[in-house]
């Protein structure tokens, strides 16, 4: 699915940022992009997310859109408890110190 921004859409935004040294950036990318792809993207009420890396390699960016703060909390406990996906994020948050945000779409130019 294709992400759209839109301050009318009535989503839920989550922009996480995962910071790294840049020796990492690509393990953590491919580690998120693995259980986006497979568990995530899955989960009732996921409407899209995308993946950003920094060119200077050390931050790696998800923007995510959800349905609802439920449907959001349900996927995360499933990914959790998934022992493949938990491995992956067990990994990524080894390397990582990160940010977690849930935000609203103000304005788009």
């Amino acid at each position: 699915m294709t992400t759209t921004i839109s301050k009318n859409s009535n989503l839920l935004t989550f922009i996480n940022i995962f910071n790294m040294q840049p020796a990492h950036q690509q393990e953590v990318a491919d580690g998120l992009k693995e259980v986006t792809v497979h568990i995530v993207s899955r989960q009732p009420g996921f409407v899209s997310a995308s993946l950003h890396k920094s060119h200077d390699g050390t931050r790696v960016i998800m923007y995510a859109q959800w349905r609802s703060r439920e449907d959001q909390e349900a996927a995360y406990e499933a990914m959790r408890g998934n022992p493949e996906s938990k491995a992956i994020l067990d990994k990524i948050m080894a390397v990582t110190s990160y940010q977690l945000g849930t935000f609203d779409v103000v304005e788009t130019f």
